[in-house]
């Protein structure tokens, strides 16, 4: 399944080739993916990009992201694993 409604977001999240692949070499399931998206925390970006992530304490490689677009539908570019929030500088 490559995308699927997010009630959260209200509206198709959509799961790109790179996301997909990104998944398999990280050894993130779709049912985290699928969580990640409903529950993570939100760091919004420049326009419509957003960073989605959130804690695993079971996974040893915390905390998972994916970096999204927000427009029409939710566009998830990628997953991270062991992802850093950092501020941007003033």
């Amino acid at each position: 399944m490559n995308n699927w409604y997010s009630h959260r977001f209200r509206r198709q999240v959509w799961l790109t080739n790179h996301a997909i692949e990104s998944m398999a070499k990280r050894d993130v399931v779709l049912d985290t993916v699928l969580d990640l998206i409903e529950t993570g925390e939100i760091k919004p970006q420049e326009g419509a990009h957003a960073w989605i992530f959130k804690g695993y304490p079971e996974r040893t490689d915390n905390l998972i992201c994916a970096a999204v677009i927000v427009e029409q539908a939710v566009i998830v570019k990628t997953i991270m694993v062991n992802w850093t929030l950092r501020e941007k500088a003033p």
